[in-house]
């Protein structure tokens, strides 16, 4: 029996189901795969769901070119390619990073926000080796339905920003550092034990899941104010 949930590809048996069980557009986790594998499977996507973005994470420039050959646009920077339109984009999410070496993750969370409804604020090279920069622009932060920040090194930033305003944080940890950050391991740590609260970590270098769970708080939030507006407006 077959069922047009999943797609056979021989070499994978690609998932066509997302949107509907969870309302996120389709993904491509590019690690580990060839370019073809990487260009069928996008094709594959797109064909059963035209009417919005797929994206593909995690892309070598070899599989990045060969998602361009399907009629991809590649994210460089990002390491990740889109394939078909970019959905109206309801609530801001501010993507904060501390410095240019987090540029990638950064990116990649920014295109996952962009790719599942909301609106990308991106807000760079802030970190707290110069403070001044953050508190330059904490007024701009205080107006985000939603904050992604983005640190390696010690991975203090989230902490600070964490102080400073009310809304919902996701913390990533980069592996940007010298030997004793261990690859991440010491910003992640450091932002687990946080002693700012409210704050929710994600695994290391993971912008991808980051922005996931931004768009997806920003759309639950945005179904609530509805509601209220309904019911302010009916009375009831």
């Amino acid at each position: 029996m077959t069922d047009d949930r999943i797609a056979d590809l021989g070499f994978a048996r690609v998932d066509l189901d997302r949107e509907a069980r969870t309302g996120d557009p389709e993904v491509v986790y590019g690690a580990g795969k060839t370019p073809e594998q990487v260009a069928a499977i996008l094709t594959a996507l797109h064909a059963k769901h035209p009417e919005r973005a797929v994206l593909a994470t995690r892309l070598s420039p070899e599989a990045m070119a060969a998602a361009r050959a399907v009629g991809a646009e590649v994210h460089e920077v990002a390491r990740a390619a889109t394939l078909g339109p970019t959905p109206e984009h309801h609530g801001r999410v501010g993507i904060i990073s501390a410095g240019t070496s987090d540029a990638p993750v950064a990116a990649e969370a920014a295109l996952t926000v962009a790719t599942h409804g909301a609106a990308p604020v991106e807000i760079r090279d802030v970190g707290v080796a110069g403070l001044h920069r953050l508190l330059a622009v904490r007024d701009e932060l205080a107006t985000l339905d939603c904050v992604i920040v983005v640190a390696g090194m010690e991975g203090a930033l989230p902490s600070v920003v964490g102080g400073l305003i009310g809304v919902p944080l996701i913390a990533v940890p980069t592996s940007v550092g010298y030997g004793a950050s261990f690859g991440g391991l010491a910003a992640l740590l450091g932002m687990l034990n946080s002693c700012a609260p409210g704050i929710t970590v994600v695994n290391i270098d993971n912008g991808y899941g980051a922005g996931v769970a931004a768009a997806r708080i920003v759309r639950v939030s945005q179904r609530v104010s509805e509601r209220l507006s309904e019911r302010d407006a009916t009375g009831r």
